[in-house]
């Protein structure tokens, strides 16, 4: 099942983003084969990073939210706010 997860970062939080970010990418890069999408969620100025945005596949719910949290970024207390839902991508058509 496919799973769309946004973490939203706490308000002037860009410092605590770029200190653990290393530390971050290379605990996902460990869980890739979840991942189909992500990146940061940037400031309407397109300059700042503010969040991030996934589309995982994964078995349940609750594996999406073991992912979230043991990431860096949730131990350092970067997100303010995380959501996870179940997601069917259309489009493109899955497979086309």
């Amino acid at each position: 099942m496919q799973f769309v997860m946004i973490c939203e970062d706490k308000a002037d939080s860009e410092a605590l983003r770029m200190s653990t970010r290393e530390a971050h990418l290379a605990y996902i890069g460990e869980h890739i084969a979840m991942i189909k999408l992500a990146g940061p969620m940037l400031s309407e100025d397109g300059e700042h990073m503010i969040g991030s945005v996934f589309i995982l596949e994964a078995d349940s719910k609750a594996a999406v939210e073991t992912l979230t949290a043991n990431d860096p970024y949730t131990h350092a207390g970067l997100f303010g706010k995380v959501t996870i839902k179940p997601f069917r991508q259309s489009i493109p058509a899955p497979g086309s």
